[in-house]
Parts: C-alpha cells; structure tokens; sequence
C-alpha cells in the first residue's frame, strides 16, 4: 500500500469536530481560518468603579482587586491593546478560552479576539501576515517551522501529553494494549505531528519497523487530525491518530484506546502544543506579550479551583458533551499549563532530528521564557498560593 494515499473518507458524522486539530498543511482552510470569532474582552481602561474620583494611587490603599490588577499598573502600559489570538479546536487550548470567559484578558487592558483555525501551517501564515498575534501552535510543526527559519518564537505553554492511538475493536478487547497491537495493521497519522513522532518513538522502542508486512507498522498520512480520524470510517484504516477531544470521542464510539501517551514512561511530559508568537513583535511588545501571560496565568489558577466553571467555558468554543470535557481535561491525561517547558522543548527537538523530520539547529533565540517568567512573578508578588507557587516551582526546574 502506497503511504502516501489518502483514502475517500466519510465527514458528515463528525461536522461536529470541523476544523480541529491539523498539526501540518491543510488544503481546505480558508486563509483566515475557520469561523468562531469570539470578541472575548472590551475596554483597556480597567479602572473599577472603586477609584472613581481618586487619584491614581488611590489603589496603593485599596485591595489589590480595586483597580483590576492591570497590566498597566503592575508590569507597565501595554503597547498594544487589540490582540488576535488563533486556536485549534481541541481542549487543548483551554488557556485561551477561560481567559477570555473570565475577564481576565479585559483586567489585564487587553481587547482579545480569538479565531478557531484548521492547522499549524494557517496558524503560522496568520503570525508572519500580523493577522495574528498569538497562535496555539502543535510543538513539532513550531519546531520544523522554526528549523525552516520561520520568524517565530515560543513564549509559553498550552498543553502537556493529551494524544494516543485508538484503534477498531475487532482488533482489540481492551484499552492501553500497545503499539504491539499495531502490527500488520494501516494506522491513519498525520506528518509533523507530536502524534506522529510519539508513534516513532515507540515502534523504535518496541523494535517493529514502519512499512508493510505482518509485523510492521504501516502508516498513511493525512492532512489533518480530522481527516485521519473519519478514515477509520473506510474499511482500509485500521487506527488513527487522537488527541483531545478526539480519544473520548473514539471511546463513545466503540474504538479502543492504542495508548495514552501520558501513560507511556517514553513520552512522559512530552510537550504537545506551545505559545507562539512572531519573534519581533514579542520584542517590540514585551508589555503586551506580559500582559497575555499573565491572563493564561490566571486562567490556569482557575482550571486548577473550579472545575465545573472550567468546563462550561471550555464548552462555549468547544462544542462536544461536557462529560468528554472532563475526561480530556481532568481525566490524568493531559495539563494544559502555561509554562514554556523549555527542557521538555529542546528534548523532543532532539528526538525528531533524531527522526529525521528535520535537521538541528539553534532554537535559543527562538524560546523565550523572560516574558512568562516576568508575568509569573508579578503575579507571585500580588498573590501566593500552592497554586501559583507551583508553577514557580515547575518552571524553576524546566526552564
């Protein structure tokens, strides 16, 4: 069987999940990228009614709350205010979603608009273009697209493991067997994908060669996420790639779980989606960028305290049942965190050179992990708890 052929697949039964999760190229993207604007905050001007008619220090006396924890008056004036933020659709990007549902955009002066989009390959045209100013980005097509000397730049986190293999159940009486059940199989990926590489690497690990044959692997690769996954639908594709929310979808239709890479002790804290910004405007806007991190800051505290509020906001831009919510969310197999994870970067850097997706160079002018180091730290200054405390502590042992 040819790897490269792309089989006719059947998309009607999963409109639902339109537009999701490309890790690479897709071909039937608009340049904007899919629907779902959201206007997701208003008005820079975050002076509470508490100071109406005080001077400007007057929230030296007040709770810190008073006058919003801006931006403006903890890390300085934001030097840009409207900011477009690009997303996948996957729980995946939850940062961005409960920043805007809870304020925390608006209290930091920011005015956010966030726009779904089909792949990584949109997500990065919309960087370079300065349509947009953020994008949720899958960190192996971040890192062939750095490698290929995209002007871009990781300054934060999304997600952490979140991604596996499912596969049909006449092939499987159970979950989490292995890849070892993938032999002689055809099992839908997609290229430059972190699902991709992790497939890699544990084949490598188990000794199964990738090609056909009874005890190989073969793979055929699609455009996207969504297109691998409604192959499962033609009798030719065995398993397919999954990542949030696809794997409870793939459980709610009677397929069984490959792995959970969060349970593979190889893939262990294995980087899925970062932060990504063009590079000079993180240096002409550090204030901004600040800004914005400090709102994903925030909305992570939230993830952590209030699950329930956490998954009606989830909801809002990711329309699937708010019990495949929970489980992709707080399930054990993925945390969607701020933190840049740089060590975790560089080690899955080294992995795909490894894997030949792309020859090495040098990232270090690419990570920047001053502008989440300065937002965490003006947040630690106004408020500590175990919470935060423990992204400091995370960030000091992986930066």
């Amino acid at each position: 069987m040819n790897n490269k052929a792309k089989y006719i697949s059947i998309l009607a039964a999963f409109s639902l999940l339109t537009g999701c999760g490309a890790l690479n190229s897709s071909s039937n993207s608009t340049e904007t990228g899919t629907q779902a604007k959201t206007e997701a905050s208003t008005a820079a001007d975050t002076t509470t009614d508490c100071c109406e008619g005080k001077e400007k220090d007057c929230c030296k006396e007040e709770p810190k709350d008073c006058c919003g924890d801006s931006a403006e008056a903890v890390i300085g004036k934001p030097e840009k205010t409207d900011i477009n933020i690009g997303y996948l659709n996957s729980t995946a990007h939850l940062l961005a979603f409960v920043a805007a549902e809870e304020g925390y955009f608006k209290e930091e002066g920011l005015n956010v608009t966030l726009t779904q989009f089909s792949s990584a390959a949109e997500l990065v045209n919309g960087l370079e273009s300065d349509k947009l100013d953020v994008a949720f980005i899958g960190s192996v097509p971040t890192l062939t697209f750095l490698s290929q000397g995209h002007d871009i730049s990781v300054i934060g986190g999304a997600m952490t493991n979140g991604h596996g293999y499912v596969i049909k159940s006449e092939f499987a009486d159970k979950d989490e067997q292995g890849v070892e059940i993938l032999k002689g199989r055809n099992v839908a990926s997609v290229k430059n994908s972190v699902q991709d590489a992790e497939l890699q690497i544990l084949l490598k690990n188990a000794h199964i060669e990738i090609g056909e044959g009874a005890d190989k692997v073969n793979i055929v690769y699609f455009d996207s996420q969504k297109d691998a996954y409604a192959a499962l639908l033609n009798k030719n594709i065995d398993a397919a790639s999954a990542y949030s929310p696809y794997t409870s979808l793939a459980k709610s239709q009677g397929y069984k779980v490959v792995y959970y890479c969060a349970h593979e002790k190889a893939l262990e804290n294995q980087p899925c989606c970062r932060q990504v910004a063009k590079t000079s405007a993180v240096k002409d806007n550090p204030n901004t960028f600040t800004a914005l991190e400090r709102a994903f800051i925030k909305a992570y505290h939230l993830t952590q305290s209030d699950h329930a509020k956490t998954i009606k906001d989830v909801k809002k831009y990711i329309d699937i049942e708010e019990d495949f919510i929970e489980t992709e969310v707080y399930g054990g197999f993925s945390v969607s965190s701020p933190d840049p994870d740089k060590q975790g970067t560089l080690t899955l850097k080294d992995t795909i050179v490894e894997l030949g997706y792309t020859e090495d160079f040098d990232i270090e002018p690419h990570y920047n992990t001053d502008i989440y180091k300065k937002a965490l730290d003006s947040i630690l200054a106004e408020s500590e708890d175990d919470i935060y405390s423990s992204l400091k502590e995370h960030f000091d042992d992986y930066e």
